[in-house]
């Protein structure tokens, strides 16, 4: 299905990128990864498994590297839908096809660990995911039960009107600002959260949503 475009931010993941890559090539051959100046072999495990590598000098932070990603996923003009995808192993193949399914009906598809039953999140991330909420509320003023979700489908028209600034965490409650801004109908789809000690490591922290909220605040202030 080459309408459909998936773009996988990475920083560091050599570990689990090539399974996510086998993944998502399940759904398209249009998968785009973008190093944000990995360390590790992050870009050479991608490039193996096929997909188009971008790769940045320095590292620009989690927003940074979806902007290009999305700059990409654009140039093409066969591209009508748009999934991010984290590079840690979190999601399942089947949510992603879900999502896009879901976009007959809504232009921007946001994934929902906290709408889905029986998912086991760890308390810190429980409460993590409720504050980042009501942050994005506060900033945005949009409600949505996974503010921070890594797995989102975009009709290309959406994507189109979306115009991201900020460069770190701070970037997922923008993107929630976005579609509040330009007035783009979405929905929110139950998915499952895969969580392993790596994945766990990987995300966020008390001190690093410090990080989060400032940028947030300063982004909105500026």
């Amino acid at each position: 299905m080459n309408k459909i475009a998936i773009i996988i931010p990475a920083y560091n993941e050599e570990k689990t990128i090539g399974a996510v890559i086998d993944d998502a090539l399940k759904i398209t051959d249009k998968i785009i990864v973008v190093d944000d100046a990995s360390s590790d072999r992050t870009g050479k495990k991608a490039s193996f498994k096929g997909a188009k590598v971008y790769r940045h000098l320095v590292n620009l932070g989690l927003g940074g590297a979806l902007k290009t990603g999305f700059v990409a996923a654009l140039k093409n003009e066969g591209t009508e839908i748009v999934v991010t995808l984290d590079a840690d192993g979190q999601h399942e193949t089947r949510d992603i096809w879900q999502m896009i399914e879901a976009l007959g009906e809504t232009e921007v598809v946001i994934g929902s660990r906290l709408k889905k039953q029986n998912n086991k999140i760890p308390l810190s991330r429980l409460l993590f995911n409720h504050l980042a909420n009501l942050v994005t509320f506060f900033f945005y003023g949009l409600m949505i039960s996974d503010s921070q979700s890594g797995l989102r489908a975009f009709r290309r028209e959406a994507l189109e009107k979306i115009k991201l600034k900020s460069l770190h965490m701070e970037v997922s409650s923008e993107i929630i600002g976005e579609i509040k801004r330009n007035n783009l109908t979405f929905k929110e789809v139950p998915i499952k959260a895969i969580y392993t000690d790596y994945s766990l490591s990987k995300g966020q922290n008390f001190w690093l949503g410090v990080k989060t909220f400032w940028r947030t605040l300063i982004d909105r202030l500026t």
